[in-house]
């Protein structure tokens, strides 16, 4: 069974959020910030945290416009989204497929993703989407290559 992909994402600056989740329709989501770095940038520098708000929630309007408006450099980004109105944060696979969690997004050492989805049509549009975008070594992750045991970044 596929869980999910992983890919890397250049090591520079850019708007790779908005990019890596064009397959999904981030408004239609309540989004758990678990923890997670990122800078937006102005003029090539690091400015403000694109996630402030770690350990809240934030409605998919506001984390589509964040991720399509701004520039940004990622170290980590810690992300699951959840129906409207459900969110429960999940720490294992296991409790991931337990619950309303729908996605969850990893970023970690600002190039390597890791994306979980139950849903298994959305698992392929967002390889498909991965190897449009050009990103590297993409894999499908599955129960049998899946060593990971908790779904943070830390």
């Amino acid at each position: 069974m596929r869980r999910g992909i992983s890919f890397e994402i250049p090591n520079k600056y850019g708007r790779w959020l908005e990019e890596m989740l064009k397959p999904i329709n981030i408004a239609a989501f309540d989004w758990q910030i678990g923890s997670s770095e990122s800078y937006t940038v102005i003029d090539d520098r690091l400015e403000e945290e694109l996630f402030s708000n770690k350990g809240n929630v934030i409605e998919g309007t506001e984390l589509k416009n964040r991720v399509e408006a701004n520039q940004y450099y990622i170290i980590s980004v810690d992300l699951q989204a959840f129906p409207k109105n459900t969110v429960n944060r999940v720490e294992t696979f296991e409790e991931f497929i337990e619950s309303d969690c729908q996605l969850v997004l990893l970023v970690v050492d600002c190039i390597y993703v890791t994306i979980y989805c139950k849903n298994q049509e959305t698992i392929e549009s967002l390889n498909k989407n991965a190897i449009t975008c050009g990103f590297g070594d993409i894999e499908y992750i599955t129960n049998e290559n899946d060593a990971r045991t908790k779904l943070s970044v830390w």
